[in-house]
């Protein structure tokens, strides 16, 4: 297998000797080639293999460079043990004092968008509401950045912790928040407000490697639509992965299945939305999704996608619909994160 980002490349096979030999045909090809030996950083994530067999991602320098940015990497600074507060959700605040400047709003955004994607899905839903608002911050989105800083302050040091589990195949986790960001004051003026959120988890393995917390384009008119939608979605990203498993199987490699064929169970926690999607039949107020949102169906049909119910306090992707309190993000965050 062959990784390839601008100039930064990562090369694996099965052993030492077919990945010498890869190196050597790109030598021979006459291209510039520095081999670094085994990984140990890769776009500024750091990668270290654990004696017990866990594998840690981290971006400590990314953090620290945040943190310098806001003007909060001194000692002394209180921490908070969730990312964003339980009890309110961002809006525009059209109303409220402007942001104080204290640092570079849109640039922190950006590198807390990169730091969330590297290795902390903890961190995405809050850093998503920090971002919808950076052509025109308030004082409160200035407050939330400086909340979250704090819970960086205090978590500097952790990432993803992948502790594979060769019996398990791919996963996919979806949750939907139906029109939480609703706003009476401000609907007028910002139809995002009416707006659902969903957020996913793509697991092989037990090991995260996709996940995502985004607005939905469309406005979802009822609970089953938002978490149907947040459902489409997800399987647009997972049924690349089906077939990439697939065709690495046809090749003879080993992949990681509970199934002979490659499955992908997909855990859902609204009945209505599981209805709609194994159960095939015209209904009048859904016609509208027909076209956009159906097209995973003849995964169902196959059986390459098994939707599965479950209980929402096993719903792993909450957190990336809404923000949690602290017992709930511990309890999560360590079945996903490992910490």
């Amino acid at each position: 297998m062959y990784v390839l980002y601008t100039d930064d490349s990562i090369i694996a096979g099965p052993n030492k000797r077919d990945v010498d030999a890869v190196i050597e045909q790109i030598k021979q090809a006459k291209l510039d080639i520095t081999v670094e030996g085994d990984i140990q950083d890769f776009l500024g994530v750091n990668i270290e293999r654990m004696r017990d067999g866990t594998i840690h991602f981290t971006q400590p320098h990314l953090v620290n460079k945040i943190l310098k940015s806001m003007n909060m990497d001194t000692e002394g600074i209180k921490t908070k043990d969730t990312p964003a507060a339980s009890s309110r959700i961002l809006h525009r605040h059209t109303k409220s004092e402007d942001f104080d400047q204290g640092f570079n709003y849109r640039s922190v955004v950006g590198m807390l968008n990169y730091l969330e994607k590297g290795s902390r899905s903890d961190i995405a839903y809050a850093t998503h509401q920090c971002a919808r608002f950076v052509d025109s911050p308030k004082k409160e989105h200035g407050d939330a950045m400086r909340w979250l800083a704090r819970y960086l302050i205090g978590t500097k040091d952790k990432g993803m912790i992948y502790d594979p589990d060769p019996a398990t195949g791919l996963e996919v986790y979806v949750d939907a928040d139906f029109s939480g960001n609703w706003n009476q004051d401000e609907a007028a003026s910002d139809r995002d407000t009416a707006r659902s959120r969903h957020g996913y988890i793509i697991r092989y393995a037990k090991c995260p490697l996709v996940w995502k917390s985004q607005l939905q384009q469309e406005v979802a008119l009822s609970s089953t639509e938002s978490e149907y939608t947040g459902l489409s979605y997800a399987l647009r990203e997972a049924i690349p992965l089906i077939e990439l498993m697939a065709e690495i199987k046809a090749q003879g490699i080993e992949v990681a299945a509970s199934q002979p064929i490659v499955m992908c169970k997909v855990f859902e926690d609204n009945s209505g939305a599981l209805e709609m999607a194994k159960v095939h039949k015209y209904r009048p107020r859904t016609k509208h999704l027909n076209v956009k949102l159906h097209h995973f169906r003849s995964y169902v049909e196959s059986g390459h996608v098994h939707i599965l119910p479950i209980d929402t306090t096993e719903q792993l992707a909450d957190y990336l619909t809404k923000p949690v309190n602290q017992t709930i993000l511990a309890d999560l965050r360590l079945k996903v994160m490992g910490w």
